[in-house]
């Protein structure tokens, strides 16, 4: 879901108490024995097969394998070929026409883009946004690796903060479903721009890219997207709680957003509060 990132926005402030009463009920998954969070990760992989297998069955393979082409060789001219692949430097030296072959790019490198804001850390349903992140990001690892292709993450928060390069193999694929169950960031605000000019800089091949995240960021990221897009095949998957859209009655709350730390009290009675929340979530829609 989007907000604003207006302190003063009383969306924003609403999501945040909540987010706020979940992280003090969280415990530090680096910090939890051993064995449960090996049991933990165990079950996120058993689940994330299972539905990589369900939901995808294929679809994966058929959307992206062999979308790429590189050069193969250089032979000559058939009845039937395509004059657009005539190659005229060698048809012009050797007095016939050449054609260039080409050959699907059978290995893919999927990149994850992980949003890992505190914004991430909030829901009211049965999950937190981070959880369901952590689910997708596994769904769609297992789906790559399936089809032997590598897979590699980005981590971000206002900054890039780390990167894990493309491998192949389920013990590459558990480490970042641990690196994304155990990561706690500390730095406030979310700047997909700065993820995607990092992505731009270290993927000078043509990927698939999945940048997830719940968008509640305030900077323009339109241009590097365009660019993104031009050179790779990207989609964006949004994660949002709906009670960041449509905010329950509970009274007289303390607010306290959780990455700038400011508190104050809001009655969530109060109808115009709660339909202020729902235009600035339409309005960050629009905006995105």
């Amino acid at each position: 879901m989007i907000f604003s990132k207006n302190k003063d926005s009383a969306a924003k402030s609403g999501t945040s108490q909540r987010a706020s009463r979940k992280e003090s009920l969280k415990p530090d998954a680096s910090q939890q024995p051993p064995d449960t969070r090996q049991q933990k990760l165990r079950r996120i992989e058993i689940k994330t097969r299972k539905l990589s297998s369900q939901v995808f069955s294929g679809s994966y393979h058929s959307a992206f394998k062999g979308r790429g082409i590189s050069f193969s060789e250089v032979r000559e001219y058939q009845y039937g070929d395509d004059i657009r692949a005539i190659d005229w430097n060698v048809t012009a030296r050797g007095g016939k026409p050449y054609v260039k072959v080409f050959e699907e790019e059978r290995e893919l490198t999927l990149m994850l883009l992980i949003d890992v804001s505190r914004s991430t850390l909030f829901g009211t349903q049965t999950e937190f946004k981070k959880e369901i992140i952590e689910i997708i990001s596994g769904i769609l690892a297992f789906s790559a690796i399936t089809n032997n292709d590598k897979v590699g993450v980005i981590f971000f928060s206002d900054k890039v903060e780390r990167f894990i390069p493309a491998k192949k193999g389920r013990s590459h694929i558990m480490r970042i479903i641990s690196e994304i169950d155990g990561f706690d960031s500390k730095e406030p605000g979310t700047s997909i721009s700065e993820a995607l000019k990092y992505f731009n800089n270290v993927n000078k091949k043509k990927s698939i890219a999945f940048l997830i995240s719940d968008f509640m960021t305030g900077d323009d990221f339109h241009k590097e997207l365009n660019i993104t897009a031009r050179k790779h095949d990207f989609i964006g998957i949004q994660i949002y709680d709906k009670r960041e859209r449509l905010m329950e009655n509970v009274g007289t709350v303390l607010i306290r957003d959780a990455e700038s730390g400011v508190e104050f009290f809001a009655d969530t009675s109060d109808p115009k509060l709660r339909m202020q929340i729902q235009k600035s979530f339409n309005q960050q829609q629009r905006k995105n």
